[in-house]
């Protein structure tokens, strides 16, 4: 049987997450159930109208925050949407072999974690919630299409960098990665969000307007997600790359967008 170091998302279960997550669960609480459970709060950098810049709170997260500290505030608004992409992404990829309901708790993840701790952010964007809700309801691949199709909206229109939010989602993915592996046991939720952070990174490479640093970064960032052997974590250690191999094509990534 597989352990791993205990969070929110195990305590709380996927059908909790489903109803925090839903058009009529409440947004205060949610907000209040993204940190994780134990650890102490880190402090992001305020975003545009005061909330934390990174959505993801708790010791584990710590990446996300200094991902958003390090980018340029002009390409925060589309890093925040390309940072809740990377949950749609890896729900979605989920979704193919796990089914809806996983899926659904995935997407659901992302909008505890990113978008209620920056609610009133993304609403400046233009980005439709209604959309992301129903994602994170039903998990199902046409509405999952959908809020991925409404956050690369936003992110259009928000301008900001891609070489900076390619730099920014590579960071997220390589801080998260350090907490994959707990006292000789995989973390399989910290796996799935390192991954959908690394999906992201490339989809914003992928992007027509993503800029010549971004383009040229592109068959490093490639090997960069090829590092996760699945989109499920494997229950053995020894499968999973070293989280210094993940930070050193990290590095290779950051050096091909300079």
């Amino acid at each position: 049987m597989r352990t791993f170091r205990p969070r929110l998302w195990t305590a709380v279960g996927a059908a909790a997450l489903l109803a925090a997550c839903s058009p009529g669960g409440e947004g205060g609480e949610a907000g209040k159930m993204g940190g994780e459970a134990g650890e102490g709060a880190a402090t992001a950098p305020a975003g545009e109208g005061g909330e934390r810049a990174g959505g993801e709170g708790g010791a584990g997260e710590a990446g996300a925050a200094g991902a958003y500290a390090s980018v340029p505030a002009e390409s925060r608004s589309a890093l925040r949407l390309a940072h809740l992409r990377g949950f749609f992404l890896i729900a979605r990829e989920a979704g193919k072999t796990e089914g809806a309901e996983a899926a659904a708790a995935l997407a659901g993840q992302g909008m505890l974690e990113v978008y209620d701790p920056a609610k009133d952010a993304f609403a400046r964007t233009g980005v439709d919630e209604a959309v992301l809700r129903a994602a994170a309801s039903k998990g199902d691949r046409a509405s999952l299409d959908a809020a991925i199709a409404a956050i690369d909206a936003a992110r259009g229109k928000v301008g900001g960098s891609g070489k900076d939010v390619v730099k920014g989602l590579v960071d997220i993915a390589a801080g998260l990665y350090r907490h994959v592996v707990a006292d000789g046991a995989v973390d399989p939720i910290e796996y799935q969000h390192s991954l959908g952070a690394a999906l992201s990174a490339k989809a914003e490479a992928d992007r027509a307007d993503a800029g010549a640093e971004a383009a040229a970064a592109r068959s490093e960032i490639d090997a960069f997600v090829k590092l996760w052997p699945a989109t499920a974590a494997p229950d053995d250690a020894a499968k999973v790359a070293e989280p210094g191999k993940v930070q050193a094509q990290a590095s290779r990534i950051q050096l091909a967008l300079s």
